[in-house]
């Protein structure tokens, strides 16, 4: 369908089909540190590391592009600590590429440790108390020094259950904020992408957007969902919001997780994801399978002699039985975590991956009820 390149010249991003069946689509995004095959998920590595999972194994698991978070390593290390190391590429050791958020979501997560005001964020520090400040340059100088191959605007995520009056001032502060981080952005090897806020209120989405995209970002990302909605307002607001977004730019759905809602969101037009969902749970005992939900401390697993998933080919399925693996978590063996923390991961993979083909194939509707009706019993 051809190559539509940005005004980055580091970057382009391809579509390679759509499916008839809906607004779903597959693409290729070229970085300079690989190409994206969309859609995609990325693992989080909040502070560098993916936890409990080696880079080796993220690549096993079928990871193209990880995630870091902005707020944590300007704490610690220090963003000048990361550049000096030779950015996070060589300190993670990871070849593929990454991409920053802003520190956007911790004006929604860490709200009782922040104070907001027309021209910045200040954050009192949740490990000593110190002061962090980020300006919307700030937040772009922090973020060149790491070195992402993609960084996000600054932005004001609101809570769901905020008035619409909060809501609007977000929008508008957001948008200010867009356009004074691409004014000062320096690097040419990095795509800057602008986020789309408003809550569930389409009018406030479609006003974000229309102040959005006049900037001319090379991706667009859409924020404040998945932060205590109903999931079918989400879709909704996807409805709603995806198709002001521009066909020939990478679109992201930021910090939503839950398989369904990834699949009701590719099949709505978006192509990148990251969540904590896959890892957290991981650590909680909780496998994603295509059978449904495992919640491997449960007694009915102590002699179970099977895989933790039939369908799956990861360390974990191929050399472990779900007993053994019940048994790591209920003595507190640290390799439970990290063992269904790369099988999650590599559902998480396998998940887009066939979603990316059922697309080629116009089956992205069918895609979504032979998932419903096999995993019935996922969170």
């Amino acid at each position: 369908m051809g190559v539509i390149h940005s005004r980055v010249s580091h970057f382009s991003f391809q579509l390679d089909a759509t499916d008839s069946t809906s607004a779903g689509r597959a693409g290729q995004w070229s970085t300079p540190h690989g190409v994206v095959e969309t859609p995609a998920f990325m693992p989080v590595g909040t502070r560098g590391s993916v936890k409990g999972v080696l880079p080796r194994d993220l690549r096993e698991c079928g990871a193209q592009m990880i995630l870091a978070n902005t707020y944590h390593l300007a704490l610690r290390p220090g963003s000048e600590v990361v550049r000096d190391l030779g950015g996070l590429h060589q300190l993670m050791n990871w070849d593929g590429p990454i991409l920053t958020d802003s520190g956007g979501f911790q004006v929604f997560s860490l709200s009782g440790l922040r104070r907001l005001t027309e021209d910045r964020v200040q954050f009192k520090s949740h490990i000593d108390g110190s002061l962090l400040e980020l300006t919307p340059q700030r937040a772009i100088e922090i973020q060149e020094d790491l070195g992402a191959d993609c960084i996000m605007c600054l932005d004001e995520c609101p809570p769901a259950d905020a008035p619409r009056e909060q809501i609007l001032a977000a929008v508008d502060r957001t948008t200010r904020w867009a356009q004074l981080c691409r004014d000062a952005q320096r690097r040419s090897d990095q795509a800057l992408f602008g986020i789309v806020q408003g809550g569930i209120d389409a009018g406030l989405r479609e006003r974000s957007a229309e102040g959005l995209i006049p900037i001319d970002f090379p991706g667009y990302a859409v924020g404040g969902l998945s932060v205590g909605e109903a999931p079918p307002d989400m879709y909704r607001t996807l409805d709603a919001t995806v198709p002001m977004l521009p066909v020939e730019k990478p679109r992201y759905l930021m910090g939503v997780g839950r398989p369904i809602d990834i699949i009701e969101a590719v099949l709505r037009g978006i192509d990148l994801f990251d969540c904590v969902m896959p890892t957290r749970n991981a650590r909680n005992a909780t496998a994603f399978t295509s059978q449904g939900a495992v919640k491997l401390r449960n007694s009915s697993h102590i002699c179970d002699k099977g895989p933790l998933d039939p369908n799956c080919n990861c360390i974990a399925c191929t050399e472990h039985s779900r007993g053994y693996l019940r048994h790591l978590f209920h003595v507190g063996e640290m390799l439970g975590p990290m063992l269904v923390s790369i099988h999650n991961l590599t559902y998480y993979q396998k998940l887009v991956r066939d979603l990316r083909e059922a697309i080629k194939l116009n089956r992205g509707a069918e895609f979504r009820l032979a998932h419903l009706a096999a995993t019935a019993s996922e969170p």
